[in-house]
């Protein structure tokens, strides 16, 4: 889950959710294949009850509030009001969709209250996994389902290594975005927190944010590499041009595309079959 000191602008949380703000329609066209993927897993049926966790700007609350339909519900939980003025734009028309801010393994609903819990990339960061699955399965229904994506390790991931490779800095990278890439430790997690029929596949599909320019700039905002470049903002006018170069190495400039390695969880909080 996404932290931030909201009165800290310099906050390595404040740049992110900044960078994300500012770039995140074409976020949403890199990773909306990768969120479907975990959305059709839960299988919703309209008047569903869905929470969805780090649901950022919202484009995965407008995917899954067309699945419940008007009388179903999505409750969108994040940690950033930034993410969050922008995801209440883009549903304000929406009746269904209500919104949150909170750390989501704090989030206090009632107990028993969801059909589903679902999560794109956003559930990766928790100071305590444990407890907060386990919150999450006290909030499902007793026949409810969870479903998640999530990222498979750094080397996996072409869409993250590659421009860490081509600017050529040489500098600690963040793995937190890849703590769950070991498939047992997400087995494991799972059942500490009482989940069941723990299902854990692997995804591997070519994503895009668009054309050369339109990558190129994603890349040097987010991901690893853009965590670098907020943080040193000396460092760009070295690895943007090498990541511009890399990038064209690959082929059609007018669509840029790159793997992304995930894994798509399931799992059910009882044994009851929906």
């Amino acid at each position: 889950m996404r932290t931030q000191d909201p009165a800290n602008v310099s906050s390595p949380g404040f740049l992110h959710a900044k960078a994300w703000a500012e770039a995140y329609e074409l976020i949403d066209l890199q990773l909306s294949p990768l969120g479907l993927k975990p959305i059709e897993a839960l299988g919703l049926d309209l008047r569903d009850v869905v929470l969805d966790v780090g649901c950022g700007t919202g484009q995965t609350l407008l995917q899954l509030a067309e699945r419940v339909g008007a009388e179903g519900q999505v409750i969108g939980v994040d940690v950033s009001p930034l993410l969050l003025e922008i995801a209440k734009q883009r549903t304000e028309p929406l009746g269904q969709v209500r919104l949150i801010r909170a750390d989501a393994q704090f989030l206090d609903l009632p107990s028993e209250c969801v059909d589903a819990v679902f999560s794109r990339f956003g559930v990766m960061s928790f100071s305590d996994p444990v407890a907060a699955f386990a919150n999450f399965r006290r909030i499902l229904k007793p026949s409810g389902a969870l479903a998640f994506s999530c990222w498979r390790s750094l080397r996996d991931n072409e869409l993250d290594h590659l421009p860490l490779t081509a600017a050529g800095i040489q500098a600690t990278v963040d793995e937190s975005p890849f703590s769950f890439a070991d498939p047992e430790y997400i087995r494991r997690t799972l059942e500490a927190a009482g989940f069941r029929e723990i299902v854990i596949q692997s995804h591997d599909e070519k994503v895009s944010s668009g054309d050369l320019d339109a990558t190129t700039w994603v890349l040097l905002k987010v991901g690893p590499l853009g965590k670098l470049i907020r943080e040193n903002p000396v460092l760009r006018a070295t690895a943007e041009p090498r990541l511009r170069n890399a990038l064209a190495a690959l082929g059609d400039p007018s669509r840029v595309q790159l793997s992304a390695s995930i894994w798509i969880v399931t799992a059910r909080a009882g044994a009851a079959i929906r």
